[in-house]
């Protein structure tokens, strides 16, 4: 169930949202994982594998909990992966509120499908990766200034980090 609708998000590590994401690379595709902040829009973790499975989704979870406060509210999408048990479980055990967005409404989980639509654009389309191993090189790149030098005009200055120092 959607709990986000009218939720007024006010602090960092209060919402965090997942998704994943194809990439093409050359001889076909890979996925990529991330988990990001609501309030201060920083990508808080973020894998790429050639499967896109729930082994995936928990290391980004696992890493994202690892490095910062516990969200009170984690949203995704309906996909298997957030749904397997062993993704709900760990959410539950930690007393974190899961929020599921309707089925096929992106907009719903519309902070993280903005940073894939700024990753794509600003990089990911601009190169033609050889080796999932560029691929990693050049998305850890991109999110170091995605989350530290990019402007970002929603929060009115010119990076998430220097909205909250609690991130």
């Amino acid at each position: 169930m959607y709990k986000l609708q009218g939720l007024n998000i006010s602090h960092a590590n209060h919402v965090w949202s997942t998704d994943i994401t194809y990439i093409k690379i050359a001889g076909g595709m890979v996925y990529m994982a991330a988990i990001i902040d609501w309030h201060s829009k920083a990508v808080l973790s973020h894998r790429i594998s050639n499967t896109m499975d729930s082994q995936l989704v928990m290391s980004v979870l696992n890493d994202a909990l690892e490095k910062h406060p516990h969200p009170e509210i984690f949203n995704t999408d309906q996909g298997s992966q957030y749904t397997s048990e062993i993704h709900t479980k760990r959410l539950k055990d930690l007393g974190i509120t899961i929020s599921m967005d309707g089925k096929g409404r992106a907009t719903d989980n519309s902070c993280i499908e903005r940073f894939w639509r700024s990753a794509k654009c600003e990089r990911i389309y601009l190169n033609e990766y050889q080796s999932i191993s560029e691929l990693i090189t050049d998305v850890d790149d991109y999110i170091e200034f995605y989350n530290h030098r990019r402007f970002h005009e929603t929060l009115h200055i010119k990076n998430q980090w220097m909205r909250t120092k609690k991130i």
